[in-house]
């Protein structure tokens, strides 16, 4: 069956990026009162993408992502925009800590240690964590002169050149890791922590940089009463499923995968063939699907965007989350959880204490922890099953913490392909991509493969990508 519609925008992939892209279209074709229709095409039954809630005995679990940062504005305006700004839910501001795997044991984080460079000197030089020669080199970027050339660094190279080579694999490669499931080595600091590079550039020092940048942060703090990290009282769920349940029903087509997209040969359209068989007529088309799943479906007519957007590179990742009863566990539990640096040897990168870093995520004589598997250097392990994954996070938790406690039950999600590399050269890529993209008419990209991972990135680009669809088919 073929369906035609004069003005149609398809938006493929119902993640947050074609959900926000749904959002912006509906809310605008109303207030313009358009004669432009639009649909959203998902594969799965389910809404929502990566973000993924699932409650079970009194315990929020999240799958994907538990929290945003409150620095990019994108969700916490949505959820404004949504009415669901109630639901917004602070980190526990009494438990910041964040520890780090080092030596076998869990050492603090320095105090004020935001991100790279120290800004509480006191709590750094007696912090354990970087050895005597460590602070030594770390002290150099007072006087090492900001770099000169234009030439694009790897965060490992900039780390390295600015801190030293021990706060990389200390601090630097787990914090990233547990982020980005990146390597430094290959990361473009350009496309990944641009903020750094502006840092060096007006301040010269990246300590004294982060000094001032803390003040900022803080005097901001004193107006928006926001941490860090937000989440939402009843997990991040709540952000797809009332997106979701503001958009018109007619709109979504779940259930049903785009495999195939041609040129309409009689107009400036396109085909889209679905796999229930139907074939749907649209003048424009926003792909908020990942990069190799847009470039699988653009190598026809695209080749050459095709090709550019299969050279993003993607890694697999899992969550585990665990759920025990409080009194089995005696490690104190004081802050949001750990990472671990590569050079640990470890099977988990990271592990957050779910149920101390926010607020009702557990019962209160229980407790949740979660913990990441995967990524760059240790993606198969995403791929193991349910049984094995749980005894090898287990079997970490036992030496690292001492949890020898049997979880009253765990919960595995896996996520295949899901993280998005930014290697050095991500930057040229992407003009690269804009450059083919602007000879295809009608496309629209969105996602978090382009301009950036987070929640509110890829509430940005799919805002933005509708209002281009907008544009073209108001021409």
């Amino acid at each position: 069956m073929t369906r035609t519609e004069k003005k149609t925008i398809a938006i493929i992939g119902g993640g947050i990026s074609g959900l926000s892209a749904a959002y912006v279209l509906q809310k605008e074709i109303e207030e313009r009162r358009e004669t432009i229709t639009f649909l959203l095409v998902e594969k799965e039954n389910r809404l929502g993408g990566s973000i993924l809630t699932e409650k079970q005995n009194g315990f929020i679990i999240e799958g994907g992502p538990d929290c945003f940062l409150s620095e990019k504005l994108e969700a916490i305006a949505l959820c404004h925009r949504l009415g669901i700004q109630d639901q917004l839910m602070k980190t526990n501001e009494t438990v910041r800590r964040i520890f780090i795997f080092s030596k076998g044991t869990l050492r603090e984080l320095p105090e004020g240690f935001m991100f790279l460079a120290p800004t509480n000197f006191t709590s750094f030089i007696k912090n354990p964590l970087i050895s005597p020669l460590g602070k030594l080199r770390m002290a150099m970027d007072l006087i090492i002169p900001a770099k000169k050339n234009v030439e694009e660094e790897s965060l490992a190279q900039f780390v390295s050149r600015r801190l030293g080579k021990e706060v990389l694999e200390k601090i630097a490669e787990p914090l990233v890791a547990g982020i980005h499931a990146s390597d430094p080595e290959t990361m473009s600091l350009k496309s990944t922590f641009p903020r750094l590079i502006e840092l060096e550039r007006e301040y010269r020092s990246l300590i004294i940089g982060m000094i001032k940048r803390k003040k900022m942060l803080q005097e901001k703090k004193s107006t928006n009463n926001y941490t860090m990290f937000m989440s939402l009282k009843e997990g991040l769920a709540t952000l797809p499923k009332t997106l979701t349940d503001l958009l018109n029903p007619q709109v979504f087509l779940t259930g049903n995968q785009v495999i195939g997209v041609e040129k309409d040969p009689d107009s400036s359209g396109y085909f889209l063939r679905l796999t229930n068989g139907d074939l749907l007529k649209v003048r424009s088309v926003v792909f908020a699907t990942p990069a190799f799943v847009t470039a699988d479906l653009l190598k026809e007519i695209a080749p050459s965007l095709s090709l550019e957007l299969s050279s993003i590179q993607y890694v697999s990742t899992a969550t585990i989350s665990l759920a025990y009863e409080r009194k089995a566990i005696s490690y104190s539990m004081n802050g949001f959880g750990f990472v671990v640096p590569r050079i640990e040897n470890r099977k988990i990168m990271a592990s957050t204490w779910t149920s101390v870093k926010f607020a009702h995520r557990a019962p209160p004589d229980k407790l949740l922890i979660r913990c990441f598997v995967g990524g760059i250097k240790n993606e198969y392990l995403a791929r193991l099953g349910d049984t094995e994954l749980i005894m090898i996070v287990r079997k970490e938790l036992r030496d690292i913490m001492g949890i020898n406690a049997e979880p009253l039950f765990a919960k595995v999600f896996r996520w295949e392909k899901s993280m998005p590399q930014y290697t050095v050269g991500h930057e040229m890529k992407m003009k690269r991509i804009e450059e083919r993209l602007s000879l295809n008419p009608g496309v629209f990209l969105a996602g978090n493969a382009y301009y950036g991972i987070g929640i509110s990135d890829c509430i940005r680009s799919g805002e933005k990508a509708a209002r281009a669809a907008l544009k073209f088919l108001s021409r």
